[in-house]
């Protein structure tokens, strides 16, 4: 893979083959974590959050008991 690397560095290309690639790059990171959320089950919105009666937990963004 370190070659891949190093060939594609190496390679003389113009703005729009080079603004492809590396859209065509982060594309495939993209689609990486979302196969991988998708395959752990964990989405970003349940990510960090508990059970626990805190700030922002009701309907209207205050404390269940007031």
């Amino acid at each position: 893979m370190n070659k891949h690397v190093e060939t594609l560095l190496n390679k003389e290309m113009t703005r729009k083959e080079f603004l492809g690639t590396l859209g065509l790059g982060l594309a495939s990171i993209l689609g990486f974590s979302s196969i991988i959320h998708f395959l752990t089950g964990k989405s970003s919105q349940q990510h960090g959050r508990t059970a626990s009666a805190g700030y922002g937990t009701s309907v209207y963004g205050g404390n269940k008991e007031g």
